[in-house]
């Protein structure tokens, strides 16, 4: 077949393609309008209500249609043309309309790809005539909420284990009280784990302030180069202890504006996690240089690597690739997750390349954007 003819058949349906998907939005805006437009006067200054309640609504006539509906039903999927889309929320209206009851649910709408939407709905009476839905999108509030409670209970869980392990070491080192070597291999092991009980409690204060405060508003122009000089000199009992070697390549950069105290943290558990999960006799990089509009500081470690399946994981609270080794090396699983929310303040990121056997590299980007004006 000839190329032109070819060209003009595709460009054809293209064009075809374009006009019904045009044709559908346009039918569907139609939808809407005429379903706002188009409703029965409702008593007692109904409609002028619904008009600035502000909320997702839908007014049912006696037969169980759609004779008037907000834009934000639309949106929310409870409404297709003048039918209700949702099964459950249909069934409370007939529960309503027979029983004469008010009702409220709380339910999903599938939005498909794994997404829902989480919806609090209200269905009530309206005069004899008509029902009337009221529904309020509860999705962020309802993933906040998991996210809370998923929060203390893992925190529940972790302090669970070094307070168990400090109360049965306190009482075997009264019951060897008669055995200075026993007692003495007690008040370590009762050291090492105060240490980690009090390293716990810190990163859970600072994971919550970072949560309940906007740090930028009190920040200022910040060194980061002197951020990690810090921290190296920080790492560096470990690092010797382990025969790690610490190099640095620090560019010349320009300041960044932010919190000086929070960058650093974010700095230093970088550095101090390559120098903790690197094996002995290793190197550990650091690279403080500029691209483009970003600061950028990349920490390279010699460990055993990340699985590609467990990266996106690792940012999360209380996550570990390998959570007996990291209790073994003293680390509290919120590491990373503060440095990501002390970056996310300061619109930048974190990102991370790791081959198993074959290290991590962290980095982290930092806008080299002017301060906020002074109102």
């Amino acid at each position: 077949m000839d190329a032109g003819l070819i060209a003009f058949i595709a460009g054809m349906i293209g064009l075809l393609v374009g006009v019904l998907s045009m044709n559908a939005v346009a039918r569907s805006e139609r939808e809407q309008e005429r379903s706002l437009v188009s409703a029965p006067a409702l008593r007692d200054g109904a409609a002028q209500v619904l008009a600035v309640i502000g909320r997702a609504y839908l007014v049912i006539d006696e037969v169980g249609g759609v004779v008037q509906a907000s834009p934000g039903a639309y949106a929310m999927g409870l409404v297709r043309g003048h039918t209700v889309a949702s099964d459950e929320l249909a069934d409370m209206i007939r529960t309503v309309r027979h029983r004469g009851i008010f009702a409220e649910r709380t339910f999903e709408i599938d939005r498909g790809e794994g997404e829902a939407l989480v919806l609090d709905v209200r269905v009530a009476s309206l005069g004899d005539e008509y029902i009337l839905v009221l529904a309020d999108d509860r999705t962020e509030i309802s993933r906040v909420q998991r996210m809370r409670n998923d929060f203390v209970a893992n925190v529940s869980h972790e302090l669970k284990t070094p307070v168990g392990a400090v109360s049965l070491l306190a009482e075997a080192i009264e019951q060897a009280s008669d055995d200075p070597e026993a007692i003495e291999y007690f008040v370590g092991r009762l050291y090492k784990e105060t240490r980690r009980l009090s390293a716990l409690v810190r990163d859970i204060i600072e994971l919550s302030r970072l949560q309940s405060t906007d740090v930028i508003a009190r920040g200022g122009p910040v060194s980061v180069p002197s951020l990690v000089t810090d921290a190296v000199d920080r790492s560096h009992i470990v690092a010797e202890e382990k025969d790690i070697q610490i190099s640095t390549r620090i560019e010349e950069v320009p300041e960044v504006y932010g919190d000086a105290e929070l960058l650093g943290i974010a700095v230093q558990n970088l550095v101090e996690n390559a120098v903790r999960y690197s094996p002995e006799h290793t190197k550990v990089d650091i690279w403080v240089h500029r691209v483009a509009d970003q600061l950028l500081v990349e920490v390279a470690d010699q460990g055993v690597g990340i699985p590609e399946d467990e990266q996106k994981r690792i940012f999360e609270r209380f996550y570990r690739v390998d959570p007996a080794r990291s209790r073994q090396t003293g680390g509290t699983g919120l590491g990373l997750s503060i440095v990501k929310h002390v970056m996310t303040q300061h619109g930048g990121s974190v990102t991370v390349r790791s081959m198993p056997q074959e290290g991590s590299t962290f980095t982290l980007a930092l806008p080299l954007n002017e301060p906020p004006a002074a109102v």
